[in-house]
């Protein structure tokens, strides 16, 4: 099957794949699906040419049913047009060499370049034969959420809403061509690479305890910026310190539900009205490019080492292969791009509070509660058949969760659980999770990443009024700062699935515990 997908498209003599069988009915496939409880499916090996492992994925109800119109959809289209559906990318991936235990699709996934967005898979790092794959990061690297914490209450912030809005969009750079503010060089774009947040923290952009509140500590250590090439580096250089378009935004949010007292005490949320501030925001276009010049240079190694794959974007490397190796350096110096990027917007939201309320960020308590990232690609110790197993774990829209008492999480979250930030759709809710044990078990210590498109954007735009839906937002009565008003249609709420039945059932399942509800009464967009 060739597909063409939105970002990148591959010559068809250039990758070796495993020739697919004569389409199934519809019903036929379903004898590949087992249900094993109200939340869990299984994808039975064969469902797929050349499975290693069964796939898994998690709904309930409502997100079955979209699971399911998906694959039904593609039957009757004979696999023309689009993405494959998600169950069929989440088998193709457990056909990937060296993956372990299973394919996981999480409650908001959904088709993807390669791997679905909301797919997981874990690979063998002592297995020669185990592959990297830029599919299963994304072309948006360590696209991520961070949450900052404030004393104010909502009583305090209602009166200057519009006010705030506006001052938070002056200071943030956003939209498709926006420029950073943060002044950088050539040099400097180098030294933030491969240094991360401590660039921010030597610069004077973040604070101390930011990195300790941040997945990795802000920083991916194995980040090379000599494996990054001069293209990429030219698309980031003007890029550092802004939001861009797309589903990115800045949001001024109130925690409207408590669900768990103490893992919100140990976040320094205390009361229900309590106001926020979250960011989610990525690479920008480093990311992209180094993802695209990754595809290209694992096109031949795949040839070379003859790599098969089900899908052609799918294209990987092995671990161990130069192709392999200097694609996780450029990762890692994206990643760290990625947290630069969130750390200069995260002062440039101290700033425009500072402003307003005319104090300093230190005296409005402005601290990072946490930074997590949901396109990323981790080197991890898990439990693999009663071993300890150092794993490559490929979270593709999907959140690390780790449980209380892991040793990569801050001392402050130790008795709570890390906390997982669940960015929702443009006026809608968000959540805070916390990790939990069974989830180390079941999916490599991971959970969602947020609603979940169930619209493609052409739809949006297709079904949907701007107008109408900036009006909605109106009504809510929350301040929208929109740099591209045409584009809204694409993160309206209808494109979504909806975040709290997505958040519900990983709670149910119990890969991740709801900690707090956050409702948004200002949001900044590209």
């Amino acid at each position: 099957i060739l597909l063409a997908g939105p970002h990148f498209h591959v010559r068809s003599s250039a990758v070796a794949e495993f020739r697919m069988p004569e389409s199934r009915s519809y019903n036929d496939e379903l004898n590949y699906l087992d249900k094993i409880d109200a939340n869990t499916w299984r994808i039975k090996t064969g469902f797929v040419p050349n499975m290693m492992v069964d796939g898994y994925f998690y709904v309930n109800d409502l997100l079955e049913k979209l699971m399911f119109d998906e694959l039904r959809q593609h039957n009757r289209a004979q696999g023309f047009g689009g993405f494959l559906p998600a169950m069929k990318q989440i088998a193709n991936v457990a056909a990937l060499p060296g993956i372990v235990k299973k394919s996981v699709g999480l409650p908001d996934v959904h088709a993807g370049y390669g791997f679905a967005i909301g797919n997981l898979a874990a690979f063998d790092m002592s297995n020669p034969e185990a592959v990297v794959s830029p599919g299963g990061v994304g072309f948006d690297i360590n696209c991520g959420v961070r949450l900052l914490r404030t004393n104010l209450d909502e009583r305090d912030v209602q009166p200057v809403k519009d006010e705030l809005a506006q001052a938070m969009f002056d200071h943030i750079p956003v939209g498709v061509g926006s420029k950073g503010v943060i002044p950088m060089g050539a040099r400097d774009l180098e030294e933030a690479l491969e240094m991360g947040v401590d660039w921010s923290l030597r610069e004077g952009y973040a604070w101390a305890e930011d990195k300790e509140h941040c997945e990795e500590y802000g920083r991916m250590l194995n980040a090379d910026q000599s494996a990054v090439g001069s293209k990429a580096k030219k698309r980031g250089l003007p890029q550092l310190g802004t939001l861009g378009a797309g589903n990115h935004y800045a949001e001024i949010q109130v925690v409207d539900e408590i669900f768990d007292d103490y893992a919100s005490q140990r976040m320094g949320i205390d009361h229900k009205g309590q106001v926020v501030v979250m960011i989610h925001s990525g690479s920008r276009g480093f990311g992209h490019q180094v993802a695209t010049d990754a595809l290209v240079a694992m096109e031949k190694s795949m040839k070379r080492d003859k790599v098969l794959t089900n899908d052609r974007q799918l294209a990987c490397a092995r671990i161990s292969s130069p192709e392999g190796q200097e694609y996780l350096k450029g990762m890692a110096c994206a990643a760290n791009f990625a947290w630069v990027n969130r750390s200069s917007m995260t002062f440039l939201s101290r700033q425009a509070f500072a402003k307003v309320f005319n104090t300093t960020p230190d005296d409005l308590d402005m601290h990072l509660i946490y930074d997590v990232s949901h396109n990323i690609a981790k080197m991890e110790e898990h439990i693999v058949d009663g071993k300890q197993t150092t794993l490559l774990v490929h979270r593709k829209g999907s959140t690390r969760a780790f449980p209380p008492h892991h040793p990569l999480i801050p001392v402050d979250y130790q008795l709570s659980g890390q906390p997982v930030l669940i960015g929702g759709t443009m006026g809608t809710c968000s959540y805070v999770l916390t990790g939990t044990e069974k989830g180390m078990e079941q999916t490599f210590g991971t959970t969602c990443h947020g609603a979940g498109r169930a619209w493609s954007r052409a739809k949006s735009r297709r079904n949907l009024d701007y107008q109408e839906v900036l009006d909605r937002l109106a009504e809510k009565g929350i301040s929208i700062r929109v740099a591209s008003p045409k584009l809204v249609m694409e993160e309206a709420p209808e494109s979504y699935k909806n975040v709290t039945d997505v958040v519900n059932t990983c709670h149910a399942v119990g890969i991740s515990k709801k900690a707090i509800k956050l409702r948004p009464i200002a949001v900044i967009k590209g």
